[in-house]
């Protein structure tokens, strides 16, 4: 279980502990570094300065797959250590990472003809070791397994696999596995406000301050990790580095399903600039990215999406799905990530610049930044590989070490749910939801609405995974503050008879968490005024 307010106080009474290791960030890397390093009997402390996966590792693309795109950038090594991540991923974690096929259409004037992307699906296939290989397909074929795409100069296509995830709940359950060790601990909104050095000034541990009770803290370890992705920098500096990281947003739309259905993803070219674009069914909902811009706002201010942003993938849209008559009205939400991308300077083109991650060891500080979702595996192997020097009790780490826990086959769901229901739920909560559900009254056994959420899975975070706000709740632990077109807002009576007493909060507290998280959801999450002004605009002149 991850700690949440009644156990909170006992969790930072362990700082002062002995650890081995201290990781900075609570993302998929910081969270990955964790799980692994407590699997080898090491004792880890995560703090994150936020939530849990509230920075780059929740706004994801919410894709486990290889990078087909990469192969055009010569990223070899990157995509097929990615593509043996996915299928590692898929193997172990069903439930939780889901196969998903993806279209491919051809058209006469394609920048990369039929045949280079014929090369690079059979490379792909290859590093996967002809996993579930592609299929050529003709204009046919296309149009019955993408309806409504644009068939204007289409050539035909091709289709090959991926794999899917909610990202959120993969950093969640990474960190659970972790700490179910008995040997690490991971605190949420826990700021690092210093670095500690030794004698010979060297960090060897962090001041740490609760943002709910401004105390401040010292923990101290053999050694301390920065993974806090696109913030990175930031700690670097306090050792005196320079900067090296260049953050990129990357940008989504989310549609109803019945508005655009999609029934597997399609990916295509944006008539602009031709960059490719995507689309597929996630959580019941339809998802369109992504964008790949320089993100120059202040790191500390939640990531939107720009007005220019939705225009760019609505044109992309319109030009391939004109059927639809996709528009700004058709926009149930949006969200906006930040990369941490290696920066080989600003004259180098965003999509041209390496997914690779990166270690760097500074005065004591071991960096580990960049890489993707799909790698989080790799990317904490390797940064307990170079902490060896100062822990070399550590015992050998292997490749082929599991990246989920396997869970136990369910003979028989809980009444109301189906096998596949009680799979998704275990593979996201933990198997400890199983009894829980079972006990629940019959109406939380249901669906919220036409998606694969059900009320239970609220007062289950709400008691048992940390919940400090009810962003927390709602765009992190259940995924409604993206899935539904007002983020849940017009759910919150019932929400809140669920989840109001598991979290202790009383009618004035209640009340500021309420109007705290639809500022936070206008802001970040729905479709910017300025788009919203084209639409008034638009409507009065027609």
């Amino acid at each position: 279980m991850l700690t949440g307010a009644p156990n909170r106080e006992n969790a930072w009474a362990q700082l002062s502990k002995p650890w081995d290791v201290i990781v900075v960030g609570g993302g998929i890397t910081g969270a990955g570094i964790l799980r692994e390093g407590s699997r080898l009997g090491l004792r880890v402390l995560m703090v994150e300065q936020n939530d849990f996966a509230s920075g780059t590792s929740s706004r994801s693309s919410k894709l486990v797959h290889g990078g087909l795109r990469y192969l055009n950038n010569f990223q070899f090594r990157m995509t097929y250590r990615s593509v043996c991540e996915r299928d590692t991923l898929l193997a172990q974690g069903a439930g939780l990472i889901e196969p998903l096929p993806f279209l491919y259409p051809t058209y006469e004037d394609d920048t990369y003809p039929s045949w280079m992307m014929e090369i690079g699906l059979r490379m792909y296939g290859w590093m996967g070791r002809k996993w579930r290989a592609h299929e050529t397909l003709n204009t046919r074929e296309i149009e019955m397994m993408a309806p409504g795409l644009a068939l204007r100069d289409l050539t035909g296509g091709f289709r090959f696999f991926d794999a899917q995830t909610d990202d959120a709940r993969l950093v969640l359950r990474v960190i659970r596995e972790g700490t179910a060790t008995g040997r690490a601990l991971a605190l949420n909104y826990a700021r690092v406000e210093g670095l500690l050095r030794d004698a010979r000034g060297q960090v060897n541990g962090v001041i740490v301050r609760d943002r709910l009770t401004r105390r401040t803290y010292e923990a101290q370890a053999r050694a301390v990790v920065n993974a806090t992705g696109a913030w990175a920098d930031r700690l670097r500096e306090q050792v005196g580095a320079s900067r090296r990281i260049r953050p990129l947003r990357g940008s989504h739309l989310l549609f109803d399903h019945s508005r655009f259905p999609v029934y597997q993803a399609i990916s295509f070219p944006h008539p602009d600039d031709g960059r490719p674009v995507f689309v597929f069914p996630w959580e019941g909902i339809s998802l369109l990215g992504t964008t790949d811009l320089d993100h120059r706002d202040d790191l500390d201010r939640e990531p939107r999406i720009s007005p220019e942003e939705v225009d760019y993938l609505l044109r992309a849209v319109q030009a391939h799905f004109p059927r639809f008559g996709l528009t700004e009205q058709d926009i149930i939400t949006t969200f906006a990530g930040v990369r941490p991308v290696i920066s080989k300077g600003e004259d180098v083109a965003p999509s041209k610049e390496s997914r690779e991650h990166a270690l760097w060891d500074e005065h004591g500080l071991l960096t580990v930044t960049g890489g993707k979702l799909t790698t989080f595996r790799c990317i904490a192997l390797d940064a307990l590989r170079a902490l060896r020097g100062r822990l070399p009790d550590m015992p050998p780490i292997r490749d082929e070490m599991e990246a989920l826990d396997p869970l136990t086959v369910v003979d028989e769901p809980p009444p109301g749910l189906t096998p596949v229901d009680a799979l998704r739920l275990a593979a996201r909560y933990g198997e400890g939801i199983l009894p829980f559900a079972a006990s629940c009254p019959p109406a939380e056994r249901e669906r919220i609405g036409d998606l694969p959420v059900h009320w239970l899975e609220l007062r289950w975070a709400a008691r048992h995974e940390a919940v400090v706000h009810l962003d927390d709740l709602l765009l992190r632990r259940v995924r409604l503050g993206l899935l539904l077109p007002d983020g849940g807002v017009s759910l919150l009576p019932r929400i809140r008879a669920l989840v109001q007493p598991e979290l202790g909060w009383d009618e004035p507290r209640w009340a500021r968490e309420v109007e705290d998280y639809m500022q936070r959801w206008r802001y970040a999450y729905s479709l910017p005024d300025e788009a919203r002004q084209q639409v008034r605009d638009r409507i009065v002149h027609e």
